[in-house]
C-alpha cells in the first residue's frame, strides 16, 4: 500500500521520500533521472540530487519510474495531446472554407454523397454528419513529424522536487496535516484523506479535526479497524452514516443510505445515545435533517435496541413526536419579533452562528443600543470562533462598502455560480468600521510574530485558501480571487476529455470583453481564427482521449479581458467522464513546438464541477498594460447540451464583474498582521538567502533556506489560516 500511496506525497508537498537503504553508486541514473525530469518541467533539488546519488542505482531507477509518472500525469503529460489540424497553430483555415472543405469531402467519400445531397437541397447542413468534421485525421505520430521541436528559453517552467524523509513518515505527516486541516478539503483531497485514514488508523492522529467532514471519513477508517469513532454532535452520527454509504458527508445533497450490518449500526447507536446522554440540548441539531434521520431510521432499527433509549429520542424529534426547537427556529422567532437584543444574546452561546448573523443583525437593528450591542457581542465571542469564519466575515464587511445595486455574486460548494443585483441595505459604516478592527485585532493575537519573515512577492496577491471548495486539484493552482501575474508573448489553452460510456463532446472556447465587459469577440469551433488567435479544431468523440487548443497572441488582443471556457455540447458531464482537465502554457514567440509541451505549462487543473460551462480563471490586462490571471474554478449550470460561447456572453461577463469589483482578503493582509514592530520582513529576490532561520512564505520552496526555517508554500499555504 505504502507504494500505491507515495505519489500523494509527491502531489501535496513536491516532495520526493527516499529509502535509508543500502548505499550504492546511484550518480549517474540520479543525473539522468534529472535530465529526464527537465523535458516536462522538473528538476532535483540539489540535496535531492545528492541524496539519490548515494543510493544503488537499482534503487534509484525505481524512484525514478515512480516520480515521472506522477509528475507527467500533475501536469497533464500522462497522455497524447493531438489536435485536429495537424500542423496547429499554423494552418488553422478560415471557418467557413474549412466548414466548405468538409462538405467536398463528403462528396468524395462512398457513403455520404446523397446524404449531404439532401441537407444541401434543405439549406441546413449537420457538420456531425459529415466523415471528415470532428474527428483526427491523422495519427499522433503524424502530428509530432508535422511539429518544429520546442526550443528551451528562460521563461520556462522549472518546478522543483525537495527531499522528503521515508515514505510511511511523509504519509503519516501529509495524513495528520489533511485530518487536522483548519479549513475544508476539495473533493480530491478528500479522496486523498480517505486513502491515508485507511493506513493511518491505528498510528498517531491530529491533536484536533475540527472540519466535519474530514472527521466523518477519519471516523469510517477507524471504524473499519475496529477503534471507536469520535462523535461530539448528533451530526456527527449522519455525517459518518453518510460516509459509510459512500453519500455526500456536507449533507447538502441526501444520501441513499445502505444497509447496515449489525456490529456497525450498534457503533453509530451508541454514539449517538452518549452524545444525547452528555447534552440532551443537542437534540435541537435533528430538525435541520429531519428527512435525512428518518431515512437513517430505516437502516439502524432504534427500536431493536431499547438499552440506548437517548438515540431513540433522536429519531422521535425526527418523527415530530417529540418537541425539541432547532437553535435556528429560535433566533427566526425573536428576530421575527423584532426582538434583536434578544436575538443577540442568544446567538452569543453559539459565537459562530452570531458571526454568520453579523451583517442581518446590524441591517434589522434600529436603534443605536441595538447596533452597538450587536458589535460588542462580537468583542466578546470572537475568541471562540475560527479563524476560517472570522477572515471570512472579514472579508465581507470589506466588500459591503459597496452602494446597493452592485452585482452579487453566489458560488456554492460544487463551484456553481450566479450572479444577481445586491439589494440589500447597507451597513452602517461606523458599525462596519468598528468590527473589521475587533476582527485585525483578534487575527494579530492569533497570529505567530516571526522575528524575520522571507516574502515571495509573486504570493501577496494569492487570496486566503478559507475554502479547499474555492480550488481545484493540479499544479500551480491558486484559490478562487487570486490575482497572479502572465509572462509570455503567447498564450495557449488547452482541454482534455475522455469519455466513459458515450459520446461525449467538449468545446474549448475563449471570450474578449472590453473593459466596459462588452463582446469584443470570441474563439471557438465556429470562429477557428479570429481576435488575433487560432483555434485547433472541434473533436466531437473521445472514446481514447481528445485536446483541444486555443492560441493567442497576448501582444495583439484586443479588449481588456480573456476568459477562457470549457462547453459540453454532448454527452457526460464533468464529473461523469473517465478524465477532464484543463490548463494554459505560456510560451516566447519563436519557441515553436507541439500543441502540448510540459515544459510550458504554467497551470493545469482537473475539471471536475457541477455544471455545463466550465469557468477556470479568467485574464485581465491592467493600466500598466501588463496581463494577469484571475482565478476563478466556477461552473454555470447551462443547458443539457449544445452549449455554446456565443448564447453564454452576456452570463459570464455579468459574473466576471461581479467577481473582478469584488476584493479578496490576500496572503498581504495576513503578512500585514504578523509583522510587527520588531520584525524584519526581507522580498525574496531569487538570490541572496538571509542568514538564520527565517519564515518563508512564497509560491514555491527555494532552495537553500537555513536550518529550522518555517516554510509556507502553495502546497500548505492553509496552515497560514489560524484555528
Amino acid at each position: 500500500m505504502i507504494d500505491r500511496l507515495e505519489p500523494l506525497v509527491i502531489r501535496h508537498t513536491l516532495r520526493v521520500p527516499t529509502p535509508t537503504g543500502p548505499a550504492g553508486e546511484g550518480a549517474a541514473v540520479a543525473r539522468q533521472f534529472d535530465a529526464v525530469l527537465l523535458s516536462v518541467g522538473f528538476k532535483l533539488s540539489p540535496e535531492l540530487l545528492e541524496r539519490l546519488s548515494g543510493l544503488a542505482g537499482e534503487t534509484v531507477a525505481g524512484i525514478a519510474a515512480r516520480t515521472l509518472r506522477t509528475v507527467r500525469e500533475l501536469v497533464g503529460d500522462h497522455v497524447r495531446h493531438n489536435a485536429y489540424f495537424v500542423d496547429f497553430p499554423a494552418g488553422v483555415p478560415d471557418t467557413a472554407d474549412f466548414w466548405m472543405a468538409c462538405v467536398a469531402e463528403a462528396f468524395r467519400d462512398e457513403e455520404t454523397p446523397a446524404a449531404t445531397l439532401q441537407q444541401l437541397r434543405t439549406g441546413v447542413v449537420d457538420l456531425l454528419a459529415l466523415p471528415t468534421y470532428g474527428r483526427y485525421q491523422h495519427t499522433y505520430a503524424e502530428l509530432l513529424a508535422a511539429q518544429d521541436e520546442l526550443i528551451a528559453a528562460a521563461g520556462d517552467r522549472i518546478t522543483v522536487l525537495h527531499a522528503g524523509g521515508d515514505t510511511a513518515g511523509e504519509l503519516t505527516a501529509l495524513y495528520l496535516a489533511l485530518a487536522g486541516s483548519v479549513t475544508p478539503l476539495g473533493e480530491e483531497h478528500l479522496r486523498d484523506l480517505r486513502a491515508l485514514a485507511e493506513r493511518c488508523a491505528d498510528g498517531p492522529q491530529p491533536e484536533a479535526i475540527p472540519v466535519r467532514e474530514n472527521r466523518a471519513i477519519v471516523n469510517q477508517a477507524r471504524m473499519a479497524a475496529g477503534r471507536k469513532p469520535l462523535l461530539d454532535t448528533v451530526t456527527d452520527v449522519l455525517r459518518l452514516a453518510c460516509a459509510l454509504s459512500d453519500g455526500d458527508m456536507t449533507l447538502a445533497e441526501p444520501t441513499r443510505f445502505r444497509s447496515l450490518s449489525r456490529p456497525v449500526r450498534r457503533t453509530l447507536l451508541a454514539g449517538l445515545d452518549a452524545v444525547v446522554d452528555a447534552a440532551p440540548a443537542k437534540l435541537a441539531d435533528v430538525a435541520g435533517y429531519r428527512e435525512e434521520w428518518k431515512r437513517l431510521g430505516e437502516r439502524l432499527h432504534p427500536h431493536e435496541y431499547p438499552r440506548w433509549p437517548h438515540a431513540a429520542e433522536v429519531f422521535a424529534v425526527a418523527r415530530g413526536e417529540r418537541k425539541a426547537p432547532s437553535f435556528e427556529g429560535r433566533v427566526e422567532e425573536l428576530l421575527g419579533e423584532n426582538d434583536v437584543l434578544g436575538a443577540v444574546r442568544l446567538l452569543k452561546s453559539a459565537p459562530g452562528k452570531l458571526f454568520r448573523a453579523l451583517d442581518r443583525l446590524l441591517r434589522t437593528a434600529l436603534t443605536q443600543e441595538e447596533r452597538d450591542a450587536v458589535v460588542a457581542a462580537a468583542g466578546e465571542v470572537v475568541p471562540e470562533v475560527s479563524g476560517r469564519v472570522v477572515l471570512s466575515v472579514r472579508e465581507h464587511l470589506h466588500n459591503r462598502a459597496r452602494e446597493t445595486g452592485e452585482l452579487r455574486v453566489f458560488v456554492n460548494r460544487r463551484g456553481r455560480a450566479w450572479v444577481t443585483d445586491d439589494e440589500r441595505t447597507i451597513v452602517g459604516p461606523h458599525e462596519r468600521e468598528r468590527l473589521i478592527a475587533v476582527l485585525d485585532e483578534d487575527m494579530r493575537r492569533r497570529l505567530p510574530a516571526p522575528e524575520r519573515l522571507l516574502i515571495d512577492p509573486d504570493v501577496l496577491d494569492v487570496a486566503l485558501p478559507l475554502s479547499g471548495k474555492a480550488t481545484a486539484a493540479g499544479l500551480g493552482v491558486l484559490p478562487r480571487g487570486s490575482v497572479s501575474a502572465v509572462d509570455g508573448e503567447l498564450l495557449r489553452f488547452f482541454v482534455y476529455w475522455k469519455e466513459s460510456e458515450r459520446r461525449t463532446d467538449f468545446d474549448l472556447a475563449a471570450l474578449m470583453l472590453n473593459a466596459d465587459y462588452s463582446t469584443e469577440g470570441w474563439l471557438s469551433y465556429t470562429a477557428l481564427t479570429a481576435v488575433e488567435g487560432e483555434h485547433s479544431g472541434d473533436i466531437v468523440e473521445a472514446p481514447d482521449g481528445a485536446s483541444e487548443f486555443i492560441n493567442l497572441r497576448l501582444g495583439a488582443v484586443r479588449g481588456a479581458f480573456i476568459v477562457p471556457q470549457v462547453h459540453i455540447f454532448a454527452g457526460e458531464g464533468f464529473e461523469e467522464v473517465e478524465e477532464s482537465f484543463f490548463g494554459f502554457m505560456l510560451r516566447e514567440g519563436e519557441q515553436k513546438g507541439r500543441p502540448f509541451e510540459p515544459r510550458t505549462v504554467r497551470m493545469k487543473s482537473e475539471l471536475r464541477g457541477a455544471g455545463r460551462v466550465a469557468l477556470p480563471l479568467a485574464f485581465l490586462r491592467g493600466e500598466d498594460g501588463r496581463w494577469r490571471a484571475k482565478w476563478l474554478h466556477l461552473y454555470l449550470k447551462g443547458s443539457p447540451s449544445a452549449n455554446r460561447v456565443e448564447e453564454n456572453r452576456v452570463t459570464v461577463a455579468n459574473l466576471l464583474r461581479g467577481i473582478v469589483e469584488r476584493e479578496q482578503l490576500t496572503v498581504r493582509h495576513l503578512v500585514g498582521l504578523m509583522t510587527g514592530e520588531a520584525t524584519e520582513v526581507t522580498l525574496w529576490d531569487g538570490e541572496r538567502m538571509p542568514e538564520g532561520p527565517v519564515t518563508y512564505v512564497g509560491v514555491a520552496r527555494p532552495d537553500g533556506l537555513p536550518a529550522g526555517s518555517r516554510v509556507v508554500t502553495l502546497e500548505n499555504l492553509r496552515d497560514l489560516i489560524p484555528a
